[in-house]
């Protein structure tokens, strides 16, 4: 469905039920789809919510405001929409750094925030040869699969998997494939993310190389004051791709552990 928010039209995923909702944002190249396989497995017990960022998926794709607060206001307008009351945050990548600044508003109804292979606060320092072969990765079936093989995964996808990656990548707008390489990934919210004051639980995949256990270690752990992190064995960065049922466990965990204390999350 699509919901109106901050001045465009987002798409939306919404299903199940539950008095906790659990609200998906997805990375880079990706969509609301992207989650399937995990959302699958805690429908069962949970009120849904995957969004597709602006110019990606089926939502609209305006030829400017590709920046962290666009995103992040996007999808605040989403959750104001749908009339959500008590929701975990969970990000993916790209979607985990807009999460972040989500979470640092402390807004109401927050309970918690799941952040998978998540952007690290600092801004992404990569050179500038790099950057532009970032900015081109999906320009091709070509050079999206060269991403998927020596980038994005660690373990092959299924076909149908495969084949939903590429199309989600080569589907995006041209001004939201160079957004976030080019200027996005450079924001700088560090200071911002030590208001988060939720339960915070970071998923690393072992051999991610966008993403690695190692720098979310050094970049986001010691920036959040209640963030643990669990890593995924001989996992990469599509790690809801790669490893559902992992993920999907370590969500279902996270948020029974809040149901268990009831008095934690935001309340203003």
């Amino acid at each position: 469905m699509k919901v109106a928010s901050n001045g465009i039209a987002v798409h939306v995923e919404e299903q199940g039920a539950g008095d906790l909702s659990l609200v998906f944002l997805h990375y880079y190249g990706g969509s609301s789809r992207t989650w399937k396989h995990v959302v699958t497995t805690l429908v069962r017990h949970f009120h849904i919510v995957a969004i597709d960022h602006r110019g990606w998926g089926k939502s609209d794709a305006p030829a400017v405001g590709y920046g962290l607060t666009d995103l992040a206001a996007d999808a605040t307008g989403v959750i104001a929409a749908l009339k959500l009351q008590r929701y975990v945050l969970i990000g993916h990548s790209m979607g985990g750094k807009v999460a972040q600044l989500m979470a640092s508003q402390r807004p109401a109804g927050l309970a918690g925030l799941i952040l998978v292979a998540p952007a690290a606060p600092t801004p992404m320092i990569m050179p500038a040869q790099a950057r532009e072969m970032l900015a081109g990765a999906y320009a091709t079936r070509e050079t999206v699969e060269a991403a998927i093989d020596n980038v994005l995964t660690a373990r092959p996808l299924s076909a149908a998997d495969r084949a939903q990656v590429i199309e989600d990548s080569l589907r995006g707008a041209p001004p939201a494939k160079v957004a976030w390489p080019r200027s996005t990934s450079l924001e700088d919210i560090a200071a911002e993310v030590g208001n988060i004051n939720v339960p915070t639980l970071v998923i690393a995949g072992e051999l991610d190389r966008v993403d690695p256990p190692i720098r979310l270690q050094v970049e986001l752990l010691p920036r959040i004051p209640q963030a643990v992190m669990r890593v995924l064995p001989g996992t990469g960065h599509l790690s809801m791709l790669e490893s559902p049922d992992a993920v999907a466990a370590l969500i279902a965990d996270f948020c029974d552990g809040l149901s268990r204390s009831p008095g934690s999350g935001a309340t203003s």
